[in-house]
């Protein structure tokens, strides 16, 4: 029996939206039912099945938790990584979850974190 059903997901898998969306149809008519929630269901198990692996993520945020007792330290960072002026850089200091940088590769995420957070720590 566990053959046939997974003879049917992959023949089921291999069917388009528009084919998908046909079948549903003809066997909401042929039994007198309404299958929408089944169908999402059934839709996400199928999904599940054929999904891809997960790429890894390639594109970071820096965010500001918080700027910690050296401020000053903090917004001459934030001013290395961007074009920001000073006040601009002081109010993304001082303001929990502000985005630093945006869509950055790792190593440069990477980098940008630990010279903020050198900057936060007393000396």
């Amino acid at each position: 029996m566990a053959a046939n059903l997974d003879k049917l997901v992959e023949e089921l898998s291999t069917l388009s939206v528009l084919e998908a969306a046909e079948l549903v149809k003809a066997l909401e008519e042929k039994w007198g039912v309404s299958a929408a929630a089944p169908v999402a269901m059934a839709a996400a198990g199928a999904a599940a099945a054929t999904a891809e692996p997960v790429e890894e993520k390639t594109e970071f945020d820096v965010i500001i938790k918080d700027p910690g007792a050296k401020k000053i330290d903090v917004i001459k960072v934030i001013r290395q990584f961007t074009s920001l002026g000073l006040s601009e850089a002081k109010t993304l200091a001082e303001t929990p979850g502000s985005k630093v940088l945006s869509a950055v590769g790792k190593d440069a995420a990477m980098d940008a974190k630990k010279k903020l957070e050198d900057g936060r720590r007393p000396g």
